[in-house]
Parts: C-alpha cells; structure tokens; sequence
C-alpha cells in the first residue's frame, strides 16, 4: 500500500494526474460523479467506512508546494493520523518533517522502522511524566523528537520530572511564539483575535526563555536545548476569508473585514515574528523557524525569517477549507454510513453519522452530505451519535442498506472513527486500505 501511495503521489507532482478523476456524466456535475464512482468502488463493503482518493491526495500536495513557493513544508500528522500516508506524503520533494500531535506519538514514530520520521516537533507542549521520562532514555529519540515551550513553568515541570534520571542527550525544545493578532488605538488593546496559545509575545519574552532553557543543567550538561521557534498565524491559516452561507450580501461584507482582519494581522506578525527571531539569533543556533498553515502558506512563505512552513489539512481538503479566496483543495477524503429507517417519504435516518469536528459549536463543524445531492441535515437533530436524519428529494430513492457520503469539517479527525483509509485509485478502483492510527491500536487525544 505505501508503494501505491507514493507512485502516485510522485505521478501527481511530475504532472502525469493533475485533477481527481471521476467517471463522465453530463447530467449531473464533476463531483457528483466522482462521488458516484466513490460509491460504486465501495458498494461490497460494509459502512461507516471512509475512503482516501489518491488523484485527489495529489492534486493537493501539488497545491500546497507551489503555494510554498520553495520553502519545505513540515507535515502536520494531527491531520493525517495514517503512517502509510504521512510516509508516502515525507518521500515526496518539498516535503520535510513531521509537526505532531502528543509526545507519545512522536516517541511510536520515532521508532517506526521504515526510518521515515527522523525530525518530529511535538505543536503543544507536553504533561506526560512516563513519556518524557522514555523520551530522555532513548538517544535516538532524543535526536529525532523536539518539544514545544513557552514558559518557564513548563521548563520546571519537566526538570522535576527528569530528576531522578541523566538524560541520553539535551532535551530539545522549540519556543512556541504567540502570533495571535491585538489591534490597539493609542496603547490601548481593544481585542485578542487568534488562538490562546503561548504568553510569548516580544524579543524580551523569547530571550527571557531561552535564558531559562540554558540555565537548565544536570549533570554537568545542559538539561535542554533550544533548536527552534513557531509562529502558527491560526486567525489566517485557519480561517475561512470568503464564507458560504444563504445570504450573499451578509457573506460578501463579512468576507471584507475577514480579509482587513487577516491582512492586518499578518502585516503585524510579520513584523514582530522577525523582531522575536532576530534576538533569539543573537542568543543561540536556531536550526528551524516554523509558521503558517494550510490557509496561510502563500503569505507565510513571503516571511524572510520562516525557515519552514506547516500544513496537514490541505492534503485532505476538508469543508472548512471550502471557503479561502487564495486556494480551493480537492476533497480526497469522505465517510459513507448505511441508511437503515425512513421516517417519512423525504426523510431516511443513517445508523450514526455525528461525527462533529472539535472547535466552537456550529453548523461548520458538522459533516456535509456530499452524494446523493440534495440531502442536508435536519436542524432539530443535527449529525447525531447513534443516527443522522437527513431531509431531501434523493430521499426518496435511497433503500435500506445504502450508502449516504459526507464530507468532514476537519481534516484528521475522520481517522478516529475508522480502522482504515479504503483507497481509490486513479481509475476509480478500490486498490487496498491504509492503517489509521486508530486501526494499528493507537488513540493520541
């Protein structure tokens, strides 16, 4: 499965398949048709299933390269949760690291026999006491795996619970960098728009740290080692700029100050992300400098002092990605759950389906009926944990045991709710599955 994965990857990138293909029609659109070659690909297996179109995986990691204009995109595994996919995605140029989830799945992949997660930057910090302890035991993860920090509260927590043990090497540590956007009139801050993420915010704040970090000793060595910094700008890279609802004069005004906001924004982080890079420099060696996200990277990019930029998402091209006026991905991944009662003659209920993306509570975050067209959620029930009405003309035509195809709101946590990835190939031929996280045992949430 991984040589599939990465022949056609490598096909897609040297421009042999440019676009997903799907089975011709001329009633009814492209994506209908391709979700109807979907359907039949799948038809003698049982639902929920989930499945991974490779044209489409292509035409995405295409996408996210020429958008990064040359710069190496580390790979966010939080979004992929499938090794066969992440190692066939890492043996593509252009492509660069591993930006991960939790300690304990960088430790499972640092040891992964094929060797291909061999630099693994954990994006949040940690507070898992046997897993820091395996990471300072282990020389080799010691050399593959870098740990997120942003302040000196952390740094003590993991000195303490280190204590009792000689690391194999200097524990090293990215500074993660607050790039979250607080406009101000006249010194006064009138807001916080991004994500609650780390206190560092200026130079003094980075060299404070880092500072900090190499105060650490034991043994006579340094305890950590500072090798990075990150800057994720979340009020861009994840942040919709154009979004759809009914109302196309509410949307249009809404789209403007969004792009206001996000240009602003970025104008700022800039500025300051390089003031913070600069001092940290004068300090220490820094061997990476991490920003953006799949909604962010041709901004991003254009930041003389990002070494690196990040992405995951965009590989799959979830909905909440349908809406970005720079880039419009390929949906490579869709779930499918098997109608089983009909209600009223334009109603049928699929068995579960509530598979609601993490974030604040709203419509976005719920999966999308993608095939048959004309299908949407009922609003006093939503996408529910045991059943999932759904109100529309193709109701009438769906049978007991049928497939109904949703589209996820968010990009990896599609793979906790399945064993594997079924893959469709470029023809539109079912060619095997790839292992989820979940389908090899694993669950780091």
């Amino acid at each position: 499965m991984l040589k599939l994965l990465q022949s056609a990857l490598a096909d897609g990138l040297s421009g042999a398949s440019s676009t997903p293909s799907a089975p011709s029609s001329g009633a009814i659109s492209a994506e209908e048709a391709m979700w109807a070659g979907v359907d039949l690909a799948c038809a003698n297996l049982s639902a929920p299933l989930a499945v991974l179109n490779l044209a489409a995986l292509s035409t995405n990691a295409g996408f996210l390269l020429r958008r990064a204009a040359g710069k190496p995109i580390r790979v966010a595994s939080k979004s992929i949760r499938n090794r066969d996919v992440l190692r066939a995605v890492l043996a593509q140029p252009g492509f660069a690291g591993i930006l991960g989830f939790t300690l304990p799945e960088a430790l499972w992949l640092a040891a992964d026999p094929s060797g291909a997660f061999t630099d693994i930057v954990v994006a949040y910090p940690t507070a898992d006491s046997p897993a820091l302890r395996a990471l300072a035991a282990d020389p080799q993860a010691c050399a593959r795996v870098t740990l997120m920090v942003d302040s000196t509260e952390q740094l003590e927590w993991m000195a303490a619970t280190l204590a009792g043990t000689q690391p194999a090497a200097p524990i090293r540590l990215c500074l993660d960098l607050d790039a979250s956007w607080r406009p101000a009139v006249a010194g006064r801050t009138l807001g916080h728009i991004g994500v609650y993420r780390s206190p560092v915010r200026t130079g003094g704040d980075a060299i404070a740290l880092a500072l900090a970090i190499g105060r650490h000793v034991k043994g006579g060595a340094q305890l950590f080692r500072l090798t990075g910094i990150m800057a994720y700008e979340a009020q861009i890279a994840g942040l919709q700029d154009t979004p759809h609802t009914k109302n196309k004069f509410a949307d249009a005004a809404k789209s403007q100050i969004l792009q206001q906001i996000q240009r602003s924004s970025m104008a700022e982080i800039l500025h300051r992300r390089a003031n913070v890079v600069a001092a940290v420099r004068n300090l220490c060696e820094l061997e990476f400098v991490n920003g953006g996200g799949t909604g962010s990277l041709e901004l991003t990019t254009e930041d003389p002092s990002v070494t690196e930029l990040a992405a995951g998402s965009g590989l799959f091209g979830p909905t909440l990605f349908d809406g970005y006026s720079r880039f419009s991905p390929a949906h490579a991944v869709g779930f499918a759950a098997p109608v089983v009662r009909r209600p009223a003659p334009d109603i049928v209920t699929v068995l579960g389906g509530g598979w609601i993306a993490s974030g604040p509570a709203g419509a976005d975050r719920s999966p999308e009926p993608v095939y048959p067209s004309g299908l949407s959620l009922i609003g006093t029930e939503g996408a529910g944990e045991v059943q999932t009405p759904l109100r529309g003309a193709a109701a009438s035509t769906l049978r007991i045991g049928e497939k109904v195809w949703f589209r996820h709101a968010k990009s990896g946590e599609v793979c906790e709710h399945v064993d594997a990835l079924e893959i469709i190939d470029g023809g539109g031929h079912r060619a095997g599955r790839a292992l989820t996280y979940r389908g090899e045992g694993k669950a780091f949430i």
